[in-house]
């Protein structure tokens, strides 16, 4: 992150003696990425982070198939059914809806709470659509609500806790590297910029520690690890929840999507100025309710456009979508436009924008730039539809 926190208690001097009350040493951890030569945190626990008493393999099949035959694509994620609705978590409860070799994009409407797990193959970024709960943290809780993005770096130990009212229905993209502001918005020493349509202002990190219960501190804990090469269940000999402070730029870190700053030109600008963050082959941008294009001949609404070097995926969140009006997406609707098919605005659309002042539509968009292949999720609530809606016509049409 491009700025230092310190959280709780820490030892003026770090790497010399922080001793617990009862005279015993504090445990250090340094979360650290890049090896040792970029950002980090060290961490103090109360008892060791390595005490491992157990470890077993779990079964995990992320199996996908290819976008074939390649069209354009939707998919219903309000759709998505679950065997145990009141039994989902954000973790085991996870569809994959699409994926390749960079990232893997889940969806998840979460009821109960999640075990704790760490992703110890790359950043996970959350997007809260609806619903509301906690992230707990080693770093610390952090409460979310819709619109909240959530960054959570490699190996940080977390489990989310829905409130109990409506289910968190949250986007999860797994990353196979590290998720960020775009470069272009940050000075040479990592501060946001004048131009950059978010800063620091807007962004919350924990504020204090998250010690575990008295009754758990002890107790053999199970977490659950992603690694490269699948799932793994440790049994720690303590909660991992005992971090009595912490310091450094490598933290979790929430962004609400209302906060991000439109902009707006004369003629229509390119999703490039939506960007939120960047990951690895894949940038993630925020389409936000914006005043829209002023010159006294624009067409308010996006051009037909061919991606050729990535795939787009738009999550529809809040709004009306000017564009897509007619095509059958909705709230909770993602349309997949891949690399080799060119799309653009529903029929009639472009005359019935001439003239508007305001967008009231929030979207969330990924672009890959290698092709993405269904997961089974996806595969379980795709609209056969629509790559025939701009024609009107073909084998799903009817």
């Amino acid at each position: 992150m491009p700025y230092y926190r310190s959280v709780g208690e820490i030892p003026r001097k770090r790497h010399t003696q922080f001793r617990k009350p009862d005279g015993g040493l504090y445990a250090e951890e340094l979360m650290g990425v890049e090896g040792f030569s970029s950002d980090s945190a060290l961490l103090y626990h109360r008892h060791l982070p390595t005490a491992i008493v157990n470890a077993e393999h779990v079964t995990d099949d992320r199996s996908t198939v290819a976008n074939l035959p390649l069209k354009p694509r939707h998919f219903r994620t309000q759709d998505l059914k679950w065997e145990a609705p009141a039994d989902v978590d954000a973790v085991t409860g996870r569809r994959l809806l699409f994926g390749n070799g960079d990232v893997k994009i889940c969806f998840a409407a979460a009821t109960r709470p999640s075990p704790l797990y760490r992703n110890a193959f790359g950043d996970e970024l959350l997007y809260a659509q609806s619903g509301s709960g906690v992230v707990e943290t080693i770093y610390g809780a952090l409460t979310v609500a819709d619109g909240d993005y959530v960054v959570l770096p490699t190996s940080t130990t977390y489990r989310v806790v829905p409130d109990g009212g409506d289910p968190m229905r949250l986007l999860v993209l797994e990353a196979t590297g590290h998720i960020g502001p775009p470069r272009r918005y940050l000075s040479a020493k990592g501060q946001f910029l004048e131009h950059a349509p978010y800063c620091e202002r807007d962004l919350r990190g924990p504020g204090e520690p998250l010690l575990a219960s008295d009754a758990e501190a002890d107790k053999d804990t199970e977490v659950l690890v992603r690694h490269r090469a699948g799932l793994t269940r440790f049994t720690y000999a303590h909660h991992p929840f005992d971090v009595v402070g912490w310091d450094g730029c490598l933290y979790p870190w929430v962004f609400n999507i209302r906060d991000f700053e439109p902009i707006t030109g004369r003629v229509h600008q390119p999703p490039p100025v939506h960007q939120t963050f960047e990951g690895p082959n894949f940038v993630v941008c925020s389409f936000c309710p914006r005043k829209v294009d002023y010159h006294p001949l624009a067409i308010p609404v996006p051009y037909n456009h061919a991606n050729v070097d990535s795939d787009e995926l738009m999550f529809y969140v809040g709004g009306n979508y000017e564009a897509r009006k007619g095509s059958g997406i909705g709230i909770g609707s993602m349309s997949l436009h891949p690399s080799g098919c060119t799309h653009g605005p529903q029929p009639g659309a472009v005359e019935a924008s001439l003239g508007a002042e305001f967008f009231d539509e929030t979207a969330v968009m990924v672009d890959t730039f290698r092709p993405l292949e269904l997961g089974e999720g996806g595969q379980a609530c795709e609209d056969p539809r629509y790559a025939w809606s701009w024609a009107q016509r073909g084998p799903d049409w009817g």
